[in-house]
Parts: structure tokens; sequence; C-alpha cells
């Protein structure tokens, strides 16, 4: 610990990581000091951006044991791909339980794992290592979010009755990245890369301030998979070209919703309706959130922001992505988030783990909700592939890996 700050250790250098660098210039007592990458030169530029943001005096380690053993690292956030998760997660403890380093805590990007077997197995090295550990979910840290939750549960909720049917969806064009593309390395499709978010938001905006997750619980699972726009011959082409993935041959779902089941503490039937898509053309990036309740109703759209910017015919610039993320034009009425890392979350997030692990308390979101989360998704491709409701859960999660997933889905 350098003076009273917190030293982070990031795991990855690639699109979330830099989102993170964004989100800590809103971040207090931590300073990114460490940046591990497999691929040198990405770790090098990302632990430049991390100095020429003055988030911290970031240096670039060739190896998770070399940066675990930096007395200057005492916490890690865990961003690397999906595939790697468990290994990167076997390297950290093992340095830890070998005395190499003295870490506090470690943050995991979602998804946890790729399905249930390697999401305990991420459950139990963390519970072998004894560090604190939280699961990064930005969305339930997004300010709309909570303060829409904070009101609609003091004011609302109180006087008329629980909430009852959240609808959540993240919807966008496509991902950055090759592997993301790719079931077997990411774990599926959409469904596996962005239900996780809401899920998650759906069933934050059910549960009552300051109960246990464990006050509502899934009863089952209805869930559809499709692969609608990118595995259509003109798609295909795109992406053998741009991605070299061939979608021809093993696609994955761009395409997925599932309805999750809830009962609350006194029995009452709750409602999580998800919908996630990479085959959505907008603007960008569109989150969106609605709950209903007895006499009220919250919603939240990404889009609808504060500035919006009209670019006629005449403006030409390069492509880019400087006014939101996975950003689809150059023309026309455009809104502009004007700080995305605070508007979805990473902000708040940070800050929250951070001063949790400066406190030496354990996070209220854990492993254990990066787990159920995962259980959750897992049961989604089983209905899916069943095309039928499943019950929650179900015989033979724990081993279950889904079509997508082992390059044998064939896009219906």
């Amino acid at each position: 610990m350098t003076g009273s700050n917190l030293g982070i250790g990031f795991i990855g250098s690639g699109f979330v990581t830099k989102f993170h660098l964004e989100a800590w210039r809103g971040v207090r007592d931590a300073d990114v000091l460490g940046i591990y990458s497999p691929n040198t030169a990405h770790a090098e530029a990302t632990a430049a951006r991390a100095r020429e943001l003055r988030v911290g005096n970031a240096r670039a380690f060739k190896s998770i044991e070399e940066m675990i053993a930096a007395p200057e690292i005492d916490c890690v956030w865990l961003c690397g791909r999906n595939d790697s998760r468990v290994q990167n997660m076997q390297a950290i403890c093992d340095a830890v339980q070998s005395g190499k380093g003295k870490l506090i805590g470690i943050a995991c990007e979602k998804p946890l794992a790729r399905n249930v077997s390697e999401a305990r197995r991420m459950v139990q090295l963390v519970e072998q290592s004894g560090l604190l550990h939280g699961y990064l979910e930005d969305q339930i840290f997004a300010p709309s979010v909570t303060r829409g939750r904070e009101i609609m549960w003091s004011r609302a909720a109180a006087l008329t009755g629980r909430p009852y049917l959240a609808r959540a969806a993240e919807e966008h064009s496509g991902p950055h990245s090759a592997w993301f593309w790719q079931g077997e390395l990411q774990g599926g499709g959409v469904l596996n890369d962005m239900m996780c978010h809401s899920i998650e938001v759906g069933r934050f905006m059910l549960t009552k301030p300051g109960a246990p997750r464990s006050s509502i619980k899934p009863l089952k699972v209805t869930a559809q998979i499709a692969s609608l726009k990118w595995s259509r011959p003109e798609y295909v082409e795109i992406l053998k070209r741009t991605m070299d993935v061939d979608y021809k041959s093993t696609p994955a779902e761009d395409f997925a919703r599932a309805t999750i089941n809830y009962t609350d503490e006194d029995n009452n039937p709750l409602i999580v309706e998800v919908t996630t898509s990479w085959s959505y053309v907008g603007a960008g990036l569109r989150l969106s959130l609605e709950v209903l309740g007895p006499e009220y109703s919250l919603a939240m759209n990404s889009l609808d922001s504060g500035l919006k910017l009209f670019l006629s015919r005449e403006v030409k610039g390069a492509a880019g992505e400087d006014l939101v993320e996975k950003q689809n034009a150059e023309q026309g009425l455009m809104p502009v988030l004007g700080n995305e890392a605070a508007e979805y979350g990473y902000e708040s997030q940070d800050r929250y783990f951070v001063q949790c692990f400066l406190d030496g308390r354990q996070p209220e979101e854990s492993f254990y909700d990066g787990l159920e989360i995962t259980e959750l998704l897992m049961t989604a491709y089983m209905s899916a592939e069943q095309e039928r409701t499943i019950q929650f859960s179900p015989d033979g999660l724990d081993t279950y890996v889904p079509l997508v997933a082992r390059g044998l889905w064939q896009g219906r």
C-alpha cells in the first residue's frame, strides 16, 4: 500500500480494462500501478494510458506471478479473456498461497466464468486464498439505476407494495474483439456475453434495499436464442474479413431473450424479462430498463441522453466511438454521453470495491453472485436448446456446456 492508497493491478489490457482506467479518474484512495497481459505491447500501451490519465504510475509486468509479488500491488482487477479466467485465477491464488504476494482482494469482471463448473472453481479458488472478492457488474452501480431504485422503494413501494416486474435489455451491433464472437472461447454468444448484465440488474431492482440476495428466489427459466443477422451470407463474409471468424460453420447466437420467474419472501410471484442482442443497429449501445409496481413504473434508456449533436451530410469525418460506445454512424442526430464510464456505472462500481477492500470488508456483490448468474445463464441455454421451460436449478447443471460453446450449434 502506497501511503493510504491501495495499489491496483489489472490482468488484461483490452477494452474493458481501458473503460476501468477512464472510470478511475473518479476513484479515490487507490492507484493503478500494474498491468499484465500475454501481449506485452498491449500491456505497455495500457500502462502508458494509465499514466497519461494520471490514475497511477502503472508499469507493465511480464507475468501474473511477478505482479502479485510486487510489494506495491494490494488488489487485482481480473479483466482477461473468458477462456483464461480460471487459469488466471489459479495463478493468482498459487502466488498468494505460496507467500509471493500479500493481496487484500480481487474483483472479477463479468461473467465470472464460461459455465457453472468453471464458476464453481472460481469460487473454490477465492475461498482457498482467503481474499476478499467482488463481482464487477457495472450496471447495478449506474447512477440512474441506483437512484431510481432508491426512490422507487422508499416512496412508491413503501406506500403501495413491492415491484413485481423488471424488464432489462442490452443491445448493440457486435463486439470489438474476435474472441467474443467464438463460442468456445467466450462461452457462448450474446446470451453469455450480455445477459449476465440484464439478469443481475433485473434481480437488483426487484430486491428490497438491505435485503439479502436470497430474499427472492428463482423458480424457472424460459429462453430463446437465434442468429438473426450475422449468419446471413453477406454478414458471414464481413465477419470472416474483419474478425477471421467463420459463422457459416460455427455460428453463435446474436439474439437472446429469457423470462425468469422468481418468488419473494411472502411467496408473491415476480418476473424478470431480459433481451440481449448483437443485431441491434442504432446510434450505439442501448441499455434499457423498466420496472412495474402496483401504482408506479420506472423507465431508463441510455440513448435518451441530455446532450444530442446534429451532423449534416457535409460532416464526413472518420468512423469512431467518440459520441457513444459501439457507435454506428457519424451523421444525423446523435446522442452524446458526456461521461460513459460514470453513466454505465464503472466509476461508482470501482469506488465501491476500492472502499470495501480498503476497509477490509467483504463486498455485497461477490463471486457467489457471479456463480448464481452463471447458473441462470446456463439454465437459459438449456431452455433454448430444449425449447421448454426449465425449473431452477436443473439436474446436470454443474457439468453442462451449451452447444454454442462446444461449436455444435447450427444457428436454429
